[in-house]
């Protein structure tokens, strides 16, 4: 089903997260978008939704593949009263909302990778990127951009990422309205940013450790030209990872790609 302005307005009315709610079929980058609606006093909660994306951004400046008529590309618009330093804890708390989202519908395996990737049976589906603007005074807003596979089919990504990425429809075999998946993610991201607001991280943490599933677990980290390896053993309460190396010595992993190590 194709997306409208006027559907989704009707569908997200009201609501604390998603609305207002800007629709375009194309655009540049809905964080792009939505940052500039910032910039002009958007309201917390506003979202812009887009059909497909000619500059969809990921992580460390990668780009997000963004095909037309299938997929969900979104940003939203927040302005929490958080320190600025606790601002990288939000793609944590969206991670728990779209693994619940995810679940919701039954695919097997469904696990999030530390710190902005959901997994799918160890295929990424779902990438999330958060961007702040920020003064002396604290935070001005935080930009929340969710990417989410939700109908391209096998053959519809590029051939690099057909072995790494995956869809709602390839894992389930069933296509998915996206205006009924768009109206339970802004729900399920708005319960999670709640308890967030009221609890900070430690709220979400317990939950965000039964679906990243890494507790105990060996891995790699990549950040540039560094490299490092060790046994996960908890996240700490402001969301940093923690891991012991080879020599009993604990690290704080803030920045990096991580990778799960067969142990």
């Amino acid at each position: 089903m194709n997306l409208t302005e006027e559907q989704l307005t009707a569908t997200l009315a009201g609501r604390r997260i998603g609305f207002p709610v800007h629709y375009f079929p194309e655009v540049d980058s809905t964080n792009i978008r939505a940052w500039r609606l910032a910039m002009a006093d958007a309201p917390e909660g506003t979202a812009v939704v887009a059909d497909s994306q000619s500059r969809g951004k990921g992580r460390l400046n990668r780009a997000w593949q963004s095909p037309p008529g299938v997929n969900i590309y979104t940003s939203l618009v927040l302005r929490p009263r958080i320190e600025p330093a606790a601002a990288p804890q939000l793609t944590l708390v969206a991670g728990v909302a779209v693994a619940e989202l995810l679940t919701g519908y039954h695919p097997p395996g469904v696990t999030i990778k530390w710190p902005n990737d959901v997994l799918i049976g160890g295929k990424k589906v779902c990438g999330i990127l958060t961007e702040m603007k920020s003064t002396a005074a604290g935070i001005d807003f935080i930009i929340l951009g969710i990417g989410i596979n939700v109908n391209t089919g096998r053959g519809d990504f590029e051939p690099a990422l057909r072995e790494t990425a995956t869809s709602l429809k390839i894992v389930t075999g069933t296509g998915f309205d996206r205006r009924e998946v768009i109206s339970d993610l802004f729900s399920r991201l708005e319960k999670w940013y709640s308890v967030f607001l009221a609890r900070g991280f430690p709220g979400v943490r317990e939950t965000w450790l039964h679906y990243a599933d890494i507790l105990g677990r060996p891995i790699r980290v990549v950040f540039k030209e560094d490299s490092s390896c060790g046994v996960v053993t908890g996240i700490d309460d402001d969301g940093t990872l923690v891991m012991q190396d080879a020599r009993g010595g604990y690290r704080r992993v803030v920045a990096g790609d991580v990778y799960l190590l067969k142990g």
